[in-house]
């Protein structure tokens, strides 16, 4: 299973050159939707924050839930084309989003694994810890999703990411 995750400005390069057929879009409120032909697409709006703060948006249970069901659709779907996932810069709300993702479709045990997959994949990438701390309980990981994240470390500093692939099993 592929999910490639990008920054907004390089949806529309995504979209023509990796034909996926599904698109998570995890976009602030004032972000304008991207355009994303006939593929399957969902639009979840929150700020890329990690504690409460008054006039923003932070994810929530409701959020993972979300992602996690539109995962389920994605993997349901059997056509074999990735899922696009991407959020305004591709470092935070996408890279946590994929990670959780590849966690939940492993088998309990490989979430470090996976972090340092992540890590491979993308020098920048630092996972929303809220999110990751919601889908390790959401998921029943005792915490070693939220470990794993932890031991990655930021990310290298870029405004931008480079859009990579994560791929994992089943």
């Amino acid at each position: 299973m592929v999910l490639v995750v990008a920054a907004l400005s390089r949806v529309p390069a995504v979209l023509a050159g990796r034909k996926p057929s599904h698109v998570l879009s995890l976009l602030g409120p004032e972000a304008d939707d991207p355009a994303c032909g006939d593929t399957h697409h969902l639009v979840l709006r929150f700020n890329d924050i990690i504690t409460p703060m008054a006039g923003y948006i932070a994810p929530s249970a409701d959020t993972v839930r979300a992602i996690l069901n539109f995962g389920e659709r994605w993997r349901a779907d059997a056509s074999g084309a990735p899922l696009l996932v991407h959020c305004f810069a591709g470092i935070s709300r996408s890279t946590a989003a994929a990670y959780l993702l590849a966690c939940a479709f492993s088998e309990p045990g490989r979430e470090e694994e996976i972090a340092q997959a992540l890590r491979t994949a993308s020098p920048t990438a630092t996972p929303n810890s809220l999110m990751i701390a919601l889908a390790d309980d959401m998921l029943a990981r005792e915490g070693r999703m939220i470990r794993a994240v932890e031991a990655l470390g930021r990310g290298l500093f870029a405004a931008e990411g480079a859009p990579f692939d994560l791929v994992f099993g089943r």
